[in-house]
């Protein structure tokens, strides 16, 4: 699988953090934005080898992806975790990437009171390092994202 850069914005995620980085493959760029936290947080991505910058107070989404050692970037947040499904998707995906796709996206199944639900449409999550369409922290929804089998889980807050 050709390495990637993945790429979460963080702010007193200590307790959740661990949970999202060890899902991610061994030999790919972790970069974490801390967004000024008080807690371990910057300890914990440097403990699962993360590169961890502290955001700019007017720093936007596109400059921090720019940092990426990668061509291709993982946007994720500090409460999801890449379930078995998309990790086998993720080791084929750059096929897809050659045959001209620009992005990609995945579905997400969110934690709620109720139980697990899985959201109604794929969020655009794989980009490449370009890439300058951002919905606050995350990429913009493209809709000619090629979505990949799996889910993001995204748990609750505790």
């Amino acid at each position: 699988m050709p390495p990637f850069t993945a790429l979460l914005h963080t702010h007193n995620d200590a307790l959740r953090l661990g949970r999202a980085l060890e899902t991610l493959f061994a030999g790919s760029e972790i970069l974490v934005v801390d967004h000024h936290s008080k807690d371990g947080t910057r300890r914990v991505a440097r403990e699962y080898g993360a590169r961890v910058v502290e955001a700019d107070e007017n720093g936007e989404p596109k400059n921090y992806a720019r940092l990426a050692r990668h061509e291709w970037i993982l946007c994720l947040q500090a409460n999801e975790s890449i379930h078995e499904g998309l990790q086998a998707s993720l080791y084929e995906w750059r096929s897809h990437a050659s045959a001209g796709a620009r992005v990609f996206s995945m579905f997400v199944r969110e934690e709620t009171p109720q139980g697990w639900v899985r959201l109604p449409a794929p969020e655009t999550r794989l980009i490449p390092r370009t890439w300058d369409r951002w919905n606050g922290r995350l990429p913009a929804r493209e809709s000619e994202a090629i979505a990949l089998d799996g889910e993001l889980l995204r748990f609750a807050f505790a």
